[in-house]
C-alpha cells in the first residue's frame, strides 16, 4: 500500500488535527511521506531538529541547599536564630552554642523528610524509550525510540511497546493493552477505519498510543506525535501542573506556629517592658526575653513529628503499604472520600468466567482469577461435564490462542485475557487444553478479526472435521439454526431466549461470548463463508471479578464516614455492576461524555452526589479530585495506570498499586500497596488515625512545660526575682524530655474504637477546648511547683545553683508523671495497660537517669549551673509532681464525664 508522495517542505502544524478522523491516506498526505517507503534518512534528521528527540521533558527538583535552607526560614526557627545570634553578641557563648545546635539537628531532620525528587517524568520518560522496528528510505531497520520523528512508519508486533503516538494504516488482528492509559481492562483490538471526531480516546481503534503494549497481531503506523506531544507527554504536564499541596498536618502546624510566635514575642515584649519601667537593666531583660522565648518555643516538636511519622511508615509496611512521604501517614487520618480505579484495585485483573448457559441452564463457575482452582456448579451441587457443556468448553479451550503455566504459586497467562478465561473454565470442568489438543489437533485457524468479532479453528475429529467458534453475540446468533441439549443431541432454540439470556449477563456487567460448532466433511475449506448451519453450545458471561477483601474494606470506610468513589475508564456498565457487589453506591453512572458537558460549579454537584463515574479520561479525574477538594474533602485516589498518574499527584494523597501498578503510577504516589489490595487502604487509614492521635498526645504532653517555663519567667520579672531557670537550663529540659518522655507516646497502640470516628475535618483546630484547658491546667500546676519551691529552697538558705536545680527537677518530674495521663487524652492510663508500652518506662528510667547525672555530676554543674541537693528536696519535687499527677487524672475524668454526658 502506497501513499502519496513526500513534499519537500515540513508537515503543517498538527496539533489540532483529529487524527482518528483522517483516512490513512489523508494522514499521510499531512505528514508528507510515503508510506512504502518511510522517510528519508535527511529529512528525518531535519524533522528531528525541528520536533526534538522523542523524549518527555524533565523537571529538574529543588537543590539541596534549598531543601535545607528552607528548614531554617520556619517563623519559629527564625526567632531562635536570632535569639543565638544576639546571645553570642553579649558573650554569651555556651547558650549561644546550645541554640544553634538545637536549630541545626531540627534543620537535619526537617531536611531528612523532605520527600525525594519527583520522579514521574523519569519514568513517562524510561515508559517510551525502547527499541523500535522503522520503515526510512524504503528500508526496514531497528533505531533507539527517542529518534522517531512525525511522519516515521513504525512497525508493531506481538510484545512491542508503542513508542509514539501512532494514526495505523495496516493491521492484522492487531490488539493492544491501553490500561495503563484509558483504564480499559481488556485488550483493545484495532482497525484502520475512520472514526467520528468526538470519538472518546479509549475508542479511538485506529489510534496506538505511546506506552501501551501490543498483546497480538501485526500493525503499521505512522507517527502523529512523539515526545509532549503525545498523549503520554499530555499526561506528564498534568503531573507538572498539579500543586504540591500542603497536608493537614503541614497547614494545621503553620497555622499553630504562626499563632505561637506572635504569642510568643507578645509576652517577650510585654514582659521586658515591665521589667525595664521596674528599673531592671537592659541586659537582664533581654536575657529574660531570650530565656521566655526559648522556654515557650517547643524545640523538639519537629523532631518529635518526623519521628512519629516515621514510626507509622514502619507500621503501615508490614501492613503492606510502603509510605514515599512521610506527611502522607497522617494525611491518611484525615482522609473523607477515597477516589479508587476498578481494575487491579477493586478487582482482580483476571478475567474469570463467571457463569455458562448451557441447554438452557444457568451454570455458576466457582473461583477467582487465572487459578483454575474451582468448579462448574448447576443449582448450588456439582454439575456434570457433559452434552452440551462439556462441548462449551471444549470449544473455549480449542478455539484459543492463550497458554495457561504456573510459576511458583501464581498463574501466568500468555496471550489474551479472555481466552485465559476460558482456558480456566475448561480445567474446572476437568478438560486440559493440551489433552484436548492432542485428541483434536488443530487443522486451520480463522484468526480473530475487528470486523468479523469472532474466530474459528477446524480441528480432525472422530467423524471428520469439527469446526469450534467463539465471538460477539450479534454477530454468530443468527448463524445458529440449532442448539445442543444436556444429552449432546441438537434440538431447536428461540433467539429471543438466548437475547434476553445474553441481556441478563451484561446488566452484570458480564462480556457475553457465544459458543458454536459445525461439523464438516475432512478437509473442508475454513472461511467466513463456511461458518453457517451452526450449532449452539452456549453462552460465557466472564467479568474481572472484585476482590472479596475490597468488599469488607469498604464497608468499614463507610462506617469510619469515608466515603468511596469508583473512577474507571472502563464501561459504565461494568462499572455500576462492579459497585452493586462491592458496597459502592450504583444507582447511577456519570461518564465521560457527560462530565465534559458539566461547568465546575455542575461538576462540584455531580462529583458529590455521584459514586460511579465511567469512560473518564486523565484530566477529568484531575477535574473530580479538585472538584472534591474544593467542597473541602481531603482526597485519597488509587490507581495503577499512566493515566491515573495526574490524579494521584494532585490528590492529597495518591495511593499506588506496587505490583500491577506502573512506575509512573508509583513515582506520581505518595504511597505504594504492595498486595494491589483496597484492604490494605483500611488499614493505613486506622495506622494515620493513630498516627494522628499521638501526635497530639505529644502536642498535649509538650506544650504545659514550654508556656509553664513561659509563665515562670514572667512571674520572676514581675515579682523582680532571679530567675528560677536559666535558658540553657530550659534547652536542657525541652530536648532531653522531648526525645526520652515525649518520643514514646509515638509508639503507643491504635486505640479501640478509632475507626468508628468521623474523619477529621480540615477546619478543626489541633487541640479542642478541653485539651487546651488542660495544658493551661499543667502549665500552672507547673509554675506553682517550681517557682514555689525555688523561692522556698532560697529562703531555707540555700544556694541560687541548688535552689534552680530543684526548679528544673521539678519540671521533669510533673512531665513524667504527665506521661502517664497523655497515654490517652480520654481514657485512664491504667485501663490501657501499664506495660502496653514499654518505651514510655524506658524514657522515664532514662530521664531519671539523665536527671541524676544533670544533679550530681560536676561536669554538667558547671555547664548548666545546677548543685547536689538533698533527700529532703527530693521529697518535696516528689510531692509536687504527685499532688499535680492526681489533679491532672481528676481534670480528665471530670472532662470526660461531662463530654459523655
Amino acid at each position: 500500500m502506497a501513499l502519496p508522495d513526500p513534499a519537500v517542505s515540513a508537515p503543517d502544524d498538527t496539533s489540532t488535527v483529529s487524527w482518528h478522523a483522517e483516512t490513512a491516506a489523508a494522514v499521510a498526505q499531512h505528514l508528507e511521506v510515503d508510506t512504502a517507503a518511510g522517510l528519508s534518512d535527511e529529512e528525518a534528521a531535519r524533522r528531528l531538529l525541528e520536533h526534538g528527540p522523542n523524549q518527555l521533558s524533565a523537571v529538574p527538583g529543588r537543590p539541596a541547599w534549598k531543601r535545607f535552607a528552607d528548614q531554617l526560614i520556619q517563623p519559629l526557627v527564625l526567632v531562635l536564630i536570632g535569639a543565638g545570634v544576639v546571645t553570642a553578641g553579649l558573650g554569651e557563648g555556651v547558650d549561644s552554642s546550645v541554640i544553634f545546635a538545637v536549630v541545626l539537628l531540627n534543620a537535619g531532620i526537617g531536611y531528612w523528610q523532605e520527600a525525594k525528587a519527583e520522579g514521574a517524568l523519569a519514568a513517562l520518560a524510561r515508559s517510551v524509550a525502547t527499541p523500535v522496528t522503522v520503515r526510512r528510505g524504503g528500508h526496514r531497520q531497528q533505531m533507539d525510540a527517542s529518534q522517531l520523528v512525525p511522519g516515521d512508519i513504525v512497525l508493531l508486533a506481538a510484545g512491542d511497546r508503542v513508542p509514539a503516538d501512532l494514526r495505523l494504516f495496516l493491521e492484522h488482528e492487531l490488539h493492544t493493552d491501553e490500561s495503563m492509559l484509558t483504564g480499559e481492562s481488556l485488550p483493545v483490538a484495532k482497525h484502520t477505519d475512520v472514526l467520528p471526531a468526538d470519538t472518546l480516546l479509549a475508542e479511538r481503534l485506529n489510534m496506538a498510543y505511546a506506552g501501551a503494549t501490543v498483546v497480538a497481531g501485526q500493525g503499521c503506523g505512522l507517527v502523529i506525535a512523539t515526545g509532549d506531544a503525545t498523549e503520554t507527554g499530555r499526561i506528564a504536564d498534568l503531573i507538572a501542573s498539579a500543586p504540591e499541596l500542603a497536608t493537614p498536618l503541614t497547614r494545621k502546624m503553620a497555622t499553630f506556629s504562626n499563632w505561637l510566635l506572635w504569642a510568643i514575642g507578645g509576652l517577650a515584649l510585654l514582659t521586658a517592658g515591665v521589667g525595664l519601667l521596674r528599673g531592671e537593666s537592659a541586659f537582664e531583660m533581654f536575657m529574660a526575653a531570650v530565656a521566655l522565648a526559648v522556654g515557650a518555643i517547643p524545640e523538639g516538636l519537629p523532631a518529635a513529628v518526623t519521628v512519629t511519622l516515621a514510626i507509622g511508615v514502619a507500621r503501615m509496611a508490614k501492613r503492606r503499604a510502603i509510605i514515599r512521604r512521610l506527611a502522607a501517614v497522617e494525611t491518611l487520618g484525615s482522609t473523607t472520600v477515597i477516589c479508587s480505579d476498578k481494575t487491579g484495585t477493586l478487582t482482580e485483573n483476571a478475567m474469570t468466567v463467571h457463569a455458562l448457559l448451557c441447554a438452557g441452564r444457568h451454570y455458576a463457575v466457582s473461583g477467582h482469577g487465572y487459578n483454575p482452582e474451582g468448579d462448574i456448579r448447576l443449582d448450588e451441587q456439582p454439575a456434570g461435564i457433559a452434552g452440551a457443556l462439556r462441548e462449551a468448553l471444549v470449544a473455549g479451550a480449542l478455539c484459543n490462542d492463550a497458554s495457561l503455566a504456573r510459576s511458583g504459586q501464581h498463574w501466568k497467562i500468555t496471550g489474551d485475557p479472555t481466552e485465559a478465561a476460558l482456558l480456566v473454565a475448561a480445567r474446572k470442568g476437568k478438560l486440559e487444553e493440551h489433552t484436548l489438543q492432542a485428541l483434536f489437533p488443530r487443522q486451520d485457524v480463522l484468526p480473530f478479526d475487528a470486523t468479523r468479532q469472532y474466530m474459528a479453528t477446524a480441528h480432525a475429529g472422530d467423524a471428520g472435521q469439527i469446526i469450534y467458534i467463539k465471538g460477539a453475540l450479534e454477530k454468530l446468533l443468527p448463524r445458529c439454526v440449532d442448539r445442543l441439549d444436556e444429552h449432546g443431541q441438537s434440538v431447536p432454540f428461540a433467539i429471543a431466549e438466548i437475547e434476553a439470556a445474553a441481556r441478563s449477563l451484561a446488566e452484570q456487567g458480564m462480556r457475553v461470548l457465544l459458543l458454536a460448532r459445525r461439523l464438516n466433511r475432512p478437509g473442508a475449506a475454513l472461511n467466513d463463508d463456511s461458518l453457517h448451519d451452526l450449532t449452539l453450545l452456549g453462552l460465557a458471561g466472564m467479568i474481572d471479578p472484585p476482590r472479596k477483601a475490597a468488599i469488607s474494606a469498604i464497608r468499614n470506610c463507610h462506617s469510619a464516614g469515608i466515603r468511596v468513589k469508583m473512577i474507571t475508564g472502563d464501561h459504565a456498565v461494568t462499572a455500576l455492576a462492579i459497585a452493586a457487589q462491592i458496597g459502592i453506591d450504583a444507582r447511577q453512572a456519570l461518564t465521560g461524555r457527560e462530565l465534559a458537558e458539566l461547568d465546575e460549579a455542575a461538576l462540584a454537584v455531580a462529583a458529590h452526589a455521584t459514586d460511579v463515574f465511567a469512560r473518564v479520561e486523565p484530566e477529568q479525574k484531575l477535574r473530580l479530585v479538585r472538584a472534591l477538594q474544593a467542597r473541602g474533602e481531603v482526597v485519597a485516589m488509587t490507581g495503577d495506570g499512566v493515566n491515573d498518574a495526574p490524579a494521584l499527584k494532585q490528590a492529597n494523597i495518591g495511593i499506588a498499586m506496587g505490583r500491577g501498578g506502573t512506575e509512573v503510577a508509583k513515582e506520581a504516589a505518595a504511597m505504594v500497596l504492595t498486595d494491589d489490595n483496597f484492604a490494605s487502604i483500611e488499614a493505613a487509614v486506622e495506622e494515620g488515625r493513630g498516627v494522628w492521635d499521638n501526635l497530639v498526645k505529644f502536642i498535649t504532653w509538650t506544650l504545659p512545660t514550654n508556656f509553664g517555663e513561659g509563665l515562670v519567667i514572667v512571674a520572676a520579672i514581675l515579682f523582680g526575682s532571679t530567675l528560677p531557670i536559666t535558658p540553657l537550663q530550659i534547652l536542657w529540659i525541652n530536648m532531653s524530655t522531648a526525645v526520652l518522655l515525649g518520643l514514646p507516646l509515638a509508639f503507643e497502640p491504635i486505640e479501640r474504637g478509632i475507626m468508628r470516628r468521623a474523619p477529621r475535618r480540615l477546619e478543626t483546630p489541633v487541640l479542642d477546648a478541653a485539651l487546651i484547658r488542660r495544658i493551661v491546667l499543667v502549665s500552672i500546676l507547673l509554675l506553682a511547683g517550681s517557682f514555689g519551691l525555688f523561692l522556698w529552697e532560697l529562703k531555707q538558705g540555700h544556694t541560687l545553683p541548688e535552689a534552680r536545680t530543684v526548679a528544673v527537677n521539678v519540671f521533669v518530674m510533673v512531665e513524667m508523671l504527665y506521661l502517664f495521663n497523655c497515654r490517652s487524652l480520654t481514657r485512664s492510663f491504667w485501663s490501657l495497660g501499664l506495660f502496653s508500652n514499654l518505651w514510655v518506662w524506658g524514657g522515664i528510667g532514662s530521664m531519671a537517669l539523665l536527671q541524676l547525672l544533670l544533679t550530681y555530676w560536676p561536669p554538667l554543674n558547671r555547664v548548666f549551673q545546677t548543685a547536689p541537693i538533698g533527700w529532703q528536696e527530693w521529697g518535696e519535687i516528689f510531692a509536687v509532681g504527685i499532688a499535680s499527677s492526681l489533679l491532672i487524672g481528676l481534670e480528665k475524668y471530670w472532662s470526660h464525664a461531662r463530654h459523655s454526658a
